[in-house]
């Protein structure tokens, strides 16, 4: 794979409120056309930050490829915008697969592939026994993303996304729209060999369908999410037994399904820590 990371934010000169110019960074966005042993599948509009990253966990997440063998190579260029993913073997009926695509919520307009919808059925999380959250380790997590130099605490205006075992982080993804923060993650999971089963899931965005559906094919049993939660992605984590939490900031969540995952200490729920 190429290591293609491009510049996350952009100066640019801005009038306030008291009249006064001054120079504030934004974070950068650019567009990234995927080519599949030369057939273009999608442009993803993107930070660039891990840009090859993110093209294999899209294609994990979409369930064009289901291991790391199936590709040879990712390869990206900034001065055209693209990035050539070589597979092993092809990827068959490529049409047919991608020909029925559902229009997401996600920012930047997402697309989850009706195989994709398909396939929940043959997804299982681990069991409740197995997989858990204490309180205090929920608010363990939140605390070190407080900690984190991040592009939305200088510039605004994207998602971050982070994998934790325990209150560890183990790798984090800022991306211009969630599900793409979403899909570096898979694709830092499958470049490393991490699987899911007993670690949570972090995201600044909603819990969409399409954000409950890639946690889970990702095996992750635990997703928490500074924001709330849709009616389809509620339906979705209820029916494969996967714990959500919402609007969790500082000393503050809900727990939305999954109950019989959490340890609650009421007893925990002091100050947040400055």
């Amino acid at each position: 794979m190429t290591q293609a990371g491009a510049p996350l934010l952009r100066s640019i000169e801005i009038l306030d409120q008291h009249g006064e110019r001054r120079s504030i960074e934004i974070p950068a966005e650019r567009p990234l056309t995927v080519f599949v042993d030369k057939r273009e599948l999608v442009t993803l509009m993107t930070l660039g930050a891990q840009p090859e990253l993110l093209v294999l966990g899209y294609l994990l997440n979409q369930r064009l490829i289901a291991r790391r063998d199936d590709v040879q190579s990712v390869s990206v260029d900034w001065e055209v915008d693209a990035a050539a993913v070589r597979t092993r073997a092809g990827l068959a009926d490529l049409e047919a697969r991608t020909a029925h695509r559902i229009v997401t919520t996600g920012c930047g307009q997402g697309t989850v592939f009706g195989e994709a919808m398909g396939a929940l059925d043959g997804l299982q999380l681990p069991d409740a026994q197995d997989a858990r959250i204490s309180q205090r380790q929920l608010y363990g997590l939140l605390d070190s993303l407080k900690q984190r130099d991040t592009v939305h605490r200088r510039a605004g205006s994207v998602h971050g996304c982070a994998l934790f075992q325990g209150s560890g982080m183990l790798v984090f993804a800022e991306d211009v729209g969630r599900h793409n923060a979403i899909d570096t993650i898979a694709g830092w999971m499958l470049v490393h060999g991490v699987g899911g089963a007993d670690k949570v899931f972090f995201t600044t965005g909603r819990l969409t369908s399409e954000m409950v559906i890639k946690a889970a094919q990702m095996g992750v049993p635990i997703v928490v999410s500074r924001n709330g939660v849709t009616a389809m992605g509620h339906d979705l984590a209820m029916r494969l037994g996967m714990c959500l939490f919402g609007r969790a900031a500082n000393r503050h969540f809900l727990c939305y399904t999954g109950l019989e995952r959490f340890d609650a200490e009421p007893q925990a729920a002091g100050p947040a820590p400055a």
